[in-house]
């Protein structure tokens, strides 16, 4: 019998923020499994990413699919995307790592209580993370805070979010930082929140350090060909982890497995990168 993935948007409006998503289910769970009634998979997005871009729709059916449980994906309040591509860069321009967490707390929040926004779902009471360069960091944080996460997999993710402190200088002269979008064209301005985030809360958002206090599985999975995060990061995730990690390096894969935007179908890379991750949640939330 085929499988029939229904994907539902929602909007979601917590205190001082305006979150679009899609919640992805699978109405028939693959032959020989159960639903996981009480659980539910959220995807985060990274910089200059947005939950419809490129591999992202295909990842989430994907693991509806062949997992049986429920999927979230959605656009960070500051991704600089609201109804359509990077149409809000003054949001995108003050965004920062914790607002990235509340907005994840939120979605988990919701989830728990079984709706977002207008959009009832499933309650969950477990739940893994996915995550996509700066997101994986979001996720792996995120995943030190609350125990409900049974679950983590990262994607080409950084290992610090100290990275940014190379526009220290010019943030600290009264510049706003410019950054390129090759693919649309756009001048993206990024103000100094990110910054001033970082150094107060130096210690809540040490990737590593959350990294370390995990008890769950983590998947890293990272491109050996990625051009936008050294895979050295990966390595440095698995070690934080220690033994409960798996390390999944993507032979030749990109920074995004090969796959683009507008997204022109799967890739070796980028099905090697779900067969990961659906092994990962299969094991941890059924």
């Amino acid at each position: 019998m085929p499988q029939i993935v229904t994907r539902t948007p929602f909007r979601f409006t917590p205190p001082g923020a305006d979150l679009r998503g899609d919640y992805w289910r699978d109405a028939s769970p693959p032959e020989g499994t159960s639903p996981a009634h009480d659980a539910a998979i959220v995807v985060c997005h990274g910089f200059k990413g947005f939950k419809d871009w490129g591999f992202f729709p295909h990842l989430c059916g994907q693991l509806a699919e062949r997992t049986g449980i429920p999927v979230v994906s959605f656009n960070f309040d500051g991704s600089g995307v609201r109804d359509s591509d990077f149409d809000d860069l003054e949001a995108f321009s003050h965004n920062t790592f914790s607002r990235e967490l509340w907005d994840l707390e939120a979605i988990l929040d919701g989830l728990a209580t079984g709706r977002l926004g207008h959009v009832e779902v499933t309650p969950a009471t477990r739940f893994g993370l996915l995550g996509h360069s700066r997101g994986g960091a979001t996720c792996i944080l995120k995943a030190g805070l609350r125990l409900q996460v049974r679950g983590v997999v990262t994607w080409a993710s950084i290992s610090s979010v100290a990275r940014y402190e190379g526009f220290a200088d010019r943030w600290d002269a009264g510049e706003t930082v410019i950054i390129p979008n090759a693919r649309t064209k756009q001048d993206m301005p990024l103000e100094r929140n990110v910054l001033d985030d970082m150094r107060a809360n130096r210690e809540r958002l040490d990737v590593l350090a959350s990294a370390a206090s995990l008890r769950i599985p983590v998947t890293v999975v990272h491109g050996t060909a990625d051009e936008s995060v050294p895979f050295s990061d990966a390595w440095r995730i698995a070690d934080a982890v220690g033994d409960l990690a798996r390390l999944v390096g993507v032979e030749g894969g990109t920074h995004t497995f090969q796959a683009g935007h507008p997204f022109a179908g799967t890739t070796p890379e980028l099905e090697e990168a779900i067969d990961a991750s659906v092994e990962l949640f299969t094991r941890a939330l059924k």
